[in-house]
């Protein structure tokens, strides 16, 4: 059997579709092959940077692998195996340890093949499995279906790197390659799909690691792909600029290090153009025009030593003129993912605009390899490194929030926010430094000191002045956050907010509050219940449905009950069962049930996980035109528009709130509506009633007979509808039937 029909394995590579391969055929498709890498070529390229590499098992990770994958090919004709010898090629330019290179060579045979994972853990021993492992587990989910599913494949990639960071650089790696051959995708929406999350995803990921190298490639491959028209449009805008650039470069270049070498400075220096999608941005982000964007060349000078760095950068600004505000200094603040360097703009040589970066070839590999040239997993290197450990602040961060329980889509959007912002750094009363998000206000810097002075702040002072929280900070700001222990969180504050950190604390504490108050009220329906039907409600009682319901404790009881989750007669038959079999003992209680049941509604002047229930004074329904109503202790209570309720609330309309159906409020189960039906007094007629109701798809949930005479019968009946317009259809078929007299929806409380 061959390693594709294989049960429970798949054609489509590590990541559910993402490598373009063809079924694994005793033939190649016609097409086009290149030789593959030699593995002596791959082992000369680790010992160029390791020359203690294990030569061993290199081969052996080269020859297993090459066997695993057997006949399988891609879709570029390309036998399967080229793509972990590419990967594991990709990886070598970053100078990665052994285990590394080898986990990259077998990264896809648990997945595609019939190598199991103790079959690497026999043959590569503990840590190397690990690592396939950790890759491999990314693949169990397929992405694109749901944005669930893409959210929660993030989720796993963050676990994965916080177990072993060279997990994220064998992904990266593979990403790349599949970038690079994404034009064999026959589907044009397959690939864009790839490309974009490539560009939301692995691009800013790479970046927030440092890897800018890797970053600028995966970003113009998906740009490529995603805007091809504009993509074209500036390659021929630079292509035009091609015969003097390049000559132009050159001289600038040259200039630059003789300019140094005057005074006394040994340096490297070498210039390039800027990447089409680096352009793109700047010319989007600026709403600029190309003619506009004068400086798309870039050079880089390397020098010995950091104080070397501002020699150079001394010079340069002594010959050539500076512009302002272009300046920035992040070796003496450092980036978040450890990247150090000075960066000036100059009208260099031949008056041409030029950016420059002055680093020590330290800090040149730091910003080419990023978290990957501080090889902290080695054993000869300090895990205490500090490089890698600003590198990596974010992902314990962002860990940090996973582990507070956050849903994947939330935790997916929190980490978008940190990965893509630039960075603005201000400083504490103390002198610390706070690195944030450009954008960010005192509320983001009082969570990034600590949660407690987040919850609290009520204020801030910037440089001695006194400013509202909304206020954005800038570089250099000195912030004192001003807090009393009175205040809390806002759902407001999460429009304020841009770190991730910050709006995580805060939905963390509203729903904590939500909570609280979903007991409150839980507590309260309960005791209604229990004292209508003659019972006393004891926390012994609702424990011991904690129990039968599999619930941790009493308090989820009443939380679940407050939610709309459980009703108060189903707590009421779990601790009494003989109610079940005593329908008239329960009627009381039943009646009470139509105002707590709850359904999906839009908050607009709220967030969502605020407590909420349905009055039972107007019996809202969806469709119907509602207005909530803050009630302290109860949470908001929502009323039609026309309900008494809210005239008697008039005198105190800040209470009020602008709230609406979601749009699928009528799918999230039957509501309960009530109506006061009047029959003639003769046999059958309620019969006539009931069998209307039926057949127009209403089921009674409850009756009573509220009224009799010689003449009429009057009953209140609770039917569950899907909304108003299906409950005005049964009004309307019943007041066209002989037997009805008349039909009205009950909105007043007297009918109660």
């Amino acid at each position: 059997m061959s390693a594709s029909s294989r049960p429970g394995k798949t054609q489509a590579g590590a990541e559910g579709g993402i490598h373009p391969v063809a079924p694994a055929v005793e033939h190649a498709p016609d097409k086009p092959k290149r030789a593959l890498m030699r593995q002596t070529d791959l082992v000369a390229r680790v010992k160029a940077y390791d020359p203690d590499a294990d030569e061993a098992l290199l081969d052996k990770a080269y020859v297993y692998a090459m066997q695993a994958h057997g006949k399988q090919f891609r879709a570029s004709g390309d036998p399967y195996f080229t793509h972990p010898l590419e990967v594991a090629a990709i990886l070598t330019d970053l100078k990665l340890d052994v285990a590394t290179i080898a986990t990259a060579l077998l990264h896809d045979t648990v997945e595609d093949t019939l190598v199991t994972l103790d079959d690497i853990r026999t043959n590569f021993g503990e840590e190397i499995a690990g690592l396939v492992d950790g890759v491999t587990k990314l693949s169990q989910l397929e992405l694109f279906s749901e944005r669930t599913k893409q959210a929660e494949n993030f989720r796993k990639l963050m676990l994965a790197m916080s177990n072993d960071i060279r997990v994220l650089l064998v992904k990266l790696a593979d990403r790349l390659h599949n970038m690079r051959t994404i034009g064999f995708f026959k589907d044009p929406a397959k690939r864009r799909r790839i490309a974009q999350e490539t560009l939301d995803i692995y691009a800013a990921l790479a970046g927030r690691i440092g890897m800018q190298n890797m970053r600028e490639e995966l970003e113009d491959l998906a740009f490529a792909e995603l805007q091809p028209e504009a993509r074209n449009s500036i390659v021929a805008r630079i292509a035009q600029l091609e015969d003097v650039r390049v000559d132009r470069i050159a001289r600038i270049a040259e200039q630059l290090k003789a300019k140094l070498k005057e005074h006394g400075l040994e340096a490297r220096v070498s210039g390039r153009a800027k990447r089409p999608y680096s352009i793109w941005r700047k010319l989007k982000d600026k709403q600029l025009n190309f003619e506009q964007l004068s400086d798309i060349l870039g050079f880089r000078v390397i020098v010995a030593t950091t104080e070397d760095c501002y020699r150079a950068l001394g010079v340069l600004h002594t010959n050539w003129r500076m512009i302002p505000e272009r300046f920035k200094d992040f070796i003496s603040t450092p980036k978040a993912n450890g990247y150090r360097s000075i960066h000036t703009t100059l009208i260099g040589p031949e008056r041409q605009r030029v950016e420059v970066q002055i680093r020590t070839q330290e800090m040149h590999d730091v910003a080419e390899r990023g978290v990957a040239a501080h090889w902290r997993y080695r054993e000869h290197v300090d895990a205490t490194d500090g490089g890698e450990a600003s590198a990596l602040e974010w992902l314990r961060d962002m860990v940090e929030i996973l582990e507070r329980g956050e849903s994947a889509e939330e935790f997916l959007e929190h980490s978008r926010l940190n990965m893509y912002q630039d960075q603005v750094f201000c400083f504490t009363p103390k002198g610390d430094l706070i690195s944030l998000p450009r954008g960010a206000t005192p509320i983001d810097f009082a969570y990034m000191v600590h949660t407690d002075l987040g919850n609290h702040c009520v204020g801030a002072v910037i440089n001695g002045k006194q400013v509202p929280l909304h206020t954005p900070l800038s570089n250099g700001d000195q912030v004192e956050i001003i807090r009393t222990k009175e205040q809390t969180p806002s759902p407001l504050w999460e429009q304020l907010v841009v770190t991730g950190r910050a709006r995580a604390e805060i939905r963390r504490f509203l729903r904590h509050a939500a909570r609280d108050e979903h007991i409150a009220f839980g507590r309260k329906i309960l005791a209604k219940v229990f004292a209508d039907e003659g019972f006393e409600l004891t926390e012994k009682a609702i424990e011991g449905v904690a129990k039968k319901l599999r619930l941790s404790k009493a308090e989820d009881v009443f939380a679940e009950t407050g939610r709309g989750s459980l009703r108060g007669h189903e707590v009421l038959e779990a601790v009494f069962p003989e109610l079940k079999r005593d329908p008239e003992r329960r009627k009381q209680a039943a009646f009470v049930e139509p105002g707590v049941k709850r359904m999906p509604i839009s908050l607009r002047g709220s967030k969502e996980g605020i407590s909420y229930h349905l009055g039972q004074c107007c019996h809202p329904l969806p469709g119907d035109r509602i207005v909530g109503l803050r009630v302290p202790g109860e949470g908001i209570i929502i009323h039609t528009v026309d309900c008494e309720e809210l005239e008697r609330a008039e005198t105190d309309m800040d209470e009020w709130l602008d709230v609406s159906w979601s749009t699928h409020a009528a799918e999230g189960g039957p509501s309960v509506a009530r109506i006061l039906v009047r029959t003639k007094n003769v046999p059958g007629a309620l019969a006539a009633a009931a069998t209307v109701i039926g057949s127009n798809g209403g089921n009674i949930f409850n009756l009573k007979v509220t009224g009799r005479n010689p003449l009429y019968f009057e009953f209140m009946i609770d039917i569950e509808v899907r909304d108003v317009a299906h409950l005005q259809n049964i009004i309307g078929a019943l007041r066209v039937n002989a037997s009805v007299e008349s039909v009205d929806r009950v909105r007043d409380k007297e009918h109660g």
